[in-house]
């Protein structure tokens, strides 16, 4: 039957329902378990009370089994229609696949051995008037698995179970930080300067203070003014936005936890990463060691270090006072049918430069060190080397998964850093600085350590999801073709 058509039977099936009293969009339901906890502690002939899906219908004769699933798993029902009462007889006699109901009854083993409820009683809580796939297939169905999240989430038990871990996952993330004593904090996600980071924002106006707002891309520059205000370890795990390409890697609103310390450094920030990190691979996986994409990845510490100016300089023969078109021509000697670039300027080529090297994969995590200052304008620089900033990036499976800056607490400095920063910035549109964030570090913000870690691609990577749209229950997808 054409989906119209089951719908339409599904209606008449309702209609019959309340024509014998049975409220079809029923009330409260109090269940006295779950399907897991009922067959984790099963007691032959004990009462119970589970709600769920149902979800499978063998019907035999005057007798029905059926499953019935809630977010814990499945059981099999076992209903005798011929000793219902005809309001329970009825019921039967109008269930869907999809259905959502309330059964009270005894558990029992069938003779072939299966934990079983015996079902005395059913109340309808919401029929469903769309059938549910059996399966969903192939790539061409992807699509609607993401348009359609709550049907992939009853259809894929895979599925609703990467769901599962990323809530353990930030459960994790919140214990390890909150047992190290750091406060979690709220900053603004509704902004009037987008700062923290480079990103073309999302633009808005509030219309009672006729003002241009926009939705933040990053929250470091707020979290910073805390550090002033003298809380000293602070972190949010915080939504961003940024109104830029969408990838498997990338979605313009996503998950961030930025941590920041006083009295600390970049240094620190990396021991907090790995013990993070390792530790959350092992709580999740039952071992440091993981299998993403069909290759093995050691979450063992400590992880390995490589410095970018080296690797750049080894690669390229670039350095970090090199200019952007001796940049480019050097990166062009090697991959010249690989670079498209249409603003020349240092950073539009480094980037280009980052982006071949997260080409290469590797079996372990990844700390690479020594950015060029230029690519690092809140951070901190090396003693005795300018053109160095004291900064690291986590990669892990050739992506890029944290950041960590020892961070810049000289408001003069920083205030030409970002100037020069917005000179060399010509893809964002953002021509302006956060002068209340200088004005703030005037006050005097402590030396800190400050890490920022992708939520999602960590989640990604401990889940083995090939996308970042996999690990987003709703994520933003352009309009359905009509």
């Amino acid at each position: 039957m054409e989906v119209d058509e089951i719908k339409s039977v599904r209606i008449e099936k309702r209609d019959h329902l309340r024509s014998f009293g049975v409220i079809p969009y029923g009330g409260r339901f109090e269940p006295t378990t779950t399907v897991n906890a009922a067959l984790e502690n099963f007691e032959e002939g004990r009462e119970v009370k589970i709600a769920g899906r149902f979800v499978a219908n063998r019907s035999h004769g005057k007798v029905i089994f059926a499953d019935l699933q809630d977010q814990t798993g499945k059981i099999q029902l076992f209903i005798k229609v011929d000793v219902a009462d005809s309001k329970t007889a009825q019921i039967c006699r109008n269930l869907d696949i999809g259905d959502i109901l309330g059964v009270s009854g005894a558990l029992f083993t069938t003779k072939t051995g299966q934990k079983s409820l015996r079902v005395a009683d059913i109340e309808f809580l919401t029929k469903s008037l769309m059938t549910l796939p059996e399966k969903w297939h192939g790539l061409k169905d992807v699509e609607t698995r993401y348009r359609q999240r709550y049907v992939d989430l009853i259809a894929n038990p895979e599925v609703k179970e990467v769901f599962l871990k990323r809530s353990k996952i930030i459960s994790h993330i919140r214990s390890f930080l909150d047992q190290r004593e750091f406060l979690e904090v709220e900053t603004p996600m509704l902004q009037p300067m987008a700062g923290g980071a480079r990103g073309r924002p999302f633009k808005s106006v509030h219309n009672a203070y006729d003002m241009e707002v926009f939705l933040r891309i990053a929250p470091e520059l707020y979290l910073k003014r805390l550090l002033v205000g003298g809380l000293e370890r602070v972190y949010e795990i915080n939504r961003n936005f940024r109104n830029e390409g969408i990838s498997t890697r990338h979605n313009p609103e996503f998950t961030m936890l930025e941590v920041y310390q006083s009295y600390g450094d970049f240094t620190d920030m990396m021991k907090l990463c790995e013990d993070l990190i390792s530790g959350l691979a092992k709580e999740i996986s039952g071992s440091y060691k993981i299998t993403y994409q069909g290759k093995e990845i050691d979450f063992t510490p400590p992880w390995p270090r490589r410095s970018f100016a080296k690797i750049v300089k080894e690669k390229f023969d670039i350095n970090p006072d090199d200019d952007a078109k001796a940049m480019l021509n050097k990166v062009k000697t090697q991959h010249g049918a690989k670079v498209k670039i249409d603003k020349l300027t240092r950073s539009a080529v480094m980037k280009i430069v980052e982006d071949l090297l997260e080409e290469d994969t590797v079996n372990q995590p990844l700390f690479v060190t020594e950015y060029f200052a230029f690519l690092s304008p809140l951070a901190k620089t090396v003693p005795g080397n300018p053109l160095i900033a004291q900064r690291f990036e986590l990669f892990i499976a050739g992506m890029e998964v944290g950041n960590a800056y020892s961070e810049l607490n000289d408001p003069e400095e920083q205030k030409k850093r970002l100037l020069d920063d917005l000179e060399d910035d010509v893809e964002t549109g953002n021509r302006a600085i956060d002068e209340d964030f200088i004005h703030a570090l005037e006050y005097g913000m402590p030396p800190a350590g400050g890490l920022g870690i992708g939520v999602d691609r960590l989640v990604m990577l401990l889940t083995d999801a090939p996308s970042i749209r996999d690990v987003i229950l709703f994520p933003l997808l352009k309009p359905a073709q009509k």
